[in-house]
């Protein structure tokens, strides 16, 4: 072999033996860019799921209040609602009970004025129209019925004892409960009608204190607060030193 042809080999095999040798460098820096760009998406994975995982828990702990909050709501709303029957209960007894003692005074026999001899024969008393026992039985049908809560039920039965017994001594307090039926059904417009009534044809019966003061809570529900106020002041103005008037003067200091 001529030198020039062994100086070419030498140089073949120089150029073989460097690449064989990067060979190796550029794989290893491959692997390495691999491993790397492998961890960062690893990382930003990690990172992800747990602020995803964070704002899960913050989502269920949230959950978690909202619904004791809505438990304790719940339980307010129950106590008030079993106050408001409580309260109800509590006034409707008393009206009842204020109904059968007034009963007890106007049945109650009055003591007749002296009169001239002859008075008797010449304005002799009105008869009845209808019989004492049987309106007593009626009313108290019908009232019962109140004290049931069948408020449609004593209405109507209220209504039919005034239309038919328009004479008796019970008429008054009749119309009256006629018109607590009323607002036991929340028809405060035919409460206060009903009620109207008992001040202009008895306004100076027991009842018609409790009527007018009636009037002013239904008149207060329906939201004419200043209406019922006035008719509270009239309360205590026209019939001082009564049950009705001393409630009325209890509701005006607080408004």
């Amino acid at each position: 072999m001529s030198r020039a042809g062994v100086r070419r080999a030498a140089f073949v095999l120089a150029a073989a033996g460097a690449f064989a040798g990067a060979a190796p460098a550029w794989a290893l820096f491959d692997d390495d860019e691999a491993r790397r760009q492998i961890a960062e998406l690893r990382a930003r994975s990690n990172e992800r799921f747990d602020t995803q995982g964070r704002a899960q828990i913050e989502l269920a702990n949230q959950i978690e209040q909202l619904k004791g909050e809505v438990a304790r709501l719940r339980g307010q709303v129950e106590t008030l609602s079993y106050e408001l029957e409580t309260t109800k209960k509590r006034q409707q007894d008393f009206y009842i009970d204020l109904d059968g003692r007034l009963r007890k005074v106007e049945t109650a026999p009055q003591a007749a004025a002296p009169a001239a001899p002859d008075a008797a024969a010449e304005a002799p008393a009105p008869a009845r129209k209808t019989d004492p026992a049987e309106d007593a039985r009626v009313y108290e049908a019908a009232l019962n019925q109140f004290k049931a809560g069948k408020y449609k039920d004593s209405a109507a039965a209220f209504e039919t004892f005034v239309r038919e017994r328009p004479d008796s001594d019970l008429a008054p307090s009749a119309q009256y409960w006629l018109g607590n039926s009323y607002y036991g059904q929340r028809e405060c417009k035919k409460a206060i009608d009903a009620q109207k009534v008992v001040l202009t044809r008895w306004g100076t019966h027991p009842k018609a204190a409790d009527a007018l003061l009636n009037i002013a809570s239904c008149q207060q529900e329906l939201g004419e607060a200043k209406t019922a106020r006035q008719t509270l002041e009239q309360v205590v103005a026209k019939y001082p030193g009564s049950p009705a008037a001393e409630t009325a003067a209890k509701r005006l200091q607080r408004k």
